[in-house]
C-alpha cells in the first residue's frame, strides 16, 4: 500500500499540520528559514494524536545504543534503514516517522525525483540518490519546507510542542534535526 503524500496543509497557531488522510493522521512541521502557504480545515484532535505518537515514537528510539555513524550505506528501498545499531541525527525522524507507517525514503526520493532542482546540491549530485538524500538535514529542510511551514525562531522552549520537527545549526555551523519530546531533560 502506497502514501498519498500531502493532502492537505492547515494553520493552527502559525504551526502548519500535514495531513495524511491514507492513514488519518497528522504530522506537525517546525522548520526554521522555509515558508509555504496554503491551508485547509482537518480534525484537531487527529493533529494532537500524530503528534504524541511521533513523540512518543522518538522517545522508544533512545532505548537502543547507537553509534553516531555518517557513513554511506547501500539500502534497501523502499524501507531502507542503516544498521540499527548506527545512525545520525535524521535517522532519529527517520525511524520514528517509520515507526507510525510513514516511509521518508520514499516520500523524499520520490519529491527530489520530481522537484530535483529545488534541493541543496552541496554533494554534487546530478540526480537523487535513495540510499543518502532522506539521511541528510538540508533535504529534509527542503521536503518538510515544500509540505509544510516554518514558525519564527524562538529561544523559548514553551515555543515548542511535542512532535514538532525542529531544525538548527550547530557551532560549527553544521544543519541538526530533531523531533520535540513530551519528556523534560
Amino acid at each position: 500500500m502506497g502514501i498519498s503524500f500531502a493532502e492537505c496543509l492547515v494553520f493552527t497557531r502559525g504551526i502548519i499540520f500535514l495531513y495524511l488522510s491514507f492513514l488519518t493522521r497528522s504530522m506537525k512541521l517546525l522548520l526554521p528559514l522555509i515558508t509555504l502557504s496554503f491551508a485547509c480545515t482537518i480534525n484537531a484532535s487527529a493533529q494532537s494524536d500524530f503528534a504524541h505518537r511521533l513523540s512518543e515514537a522518538a522517545i522508544a528510539l533512545t532505548d537502543r545504543e547507537v553509534m553516531y555513524d555518517p557513513s554511506y550505506f547501500t539500502i534497501a528501498y523502499p524501507g531502507g534503514d542503516v544498521p540499527a545499531d548506527r545512525g545520525v541525527c535524521t535517522d532519529v525522524v527517520i525511524r520514528a516517522y517509520r515507526a507510525l507507517g510513514i516511509d521518508l525514503q520514499v516520500l523524499v526520493h520520490e519529491d527530489m525525483k520530481a522537484h530535483f532542482s529545488v534541493y541543496p546540491k552541496h554533494w554534487g549530485l546530478s540526480k537523487p540518490d535513495r540510499n543518502i538524500d532522506h539521511r541528510r538535514v538540508p533535504n529534509l529542510m527542503t521536503f518538510f519546507g515544500r509540505h509544510g511551514k516554518s514558525l519564527p525562531e524562538s529561544s523559548l522552549s514553551a515555543d515548542y510542542i511535542p512532535g514538532e520537527i525542529v531544525c538548527w545549526r550547530l557551532s560549527g555551523g553544521d544543519t541538526h534535526i530533531g523531533i520535540e519530546v513530551s519528556n523534560k531533560s
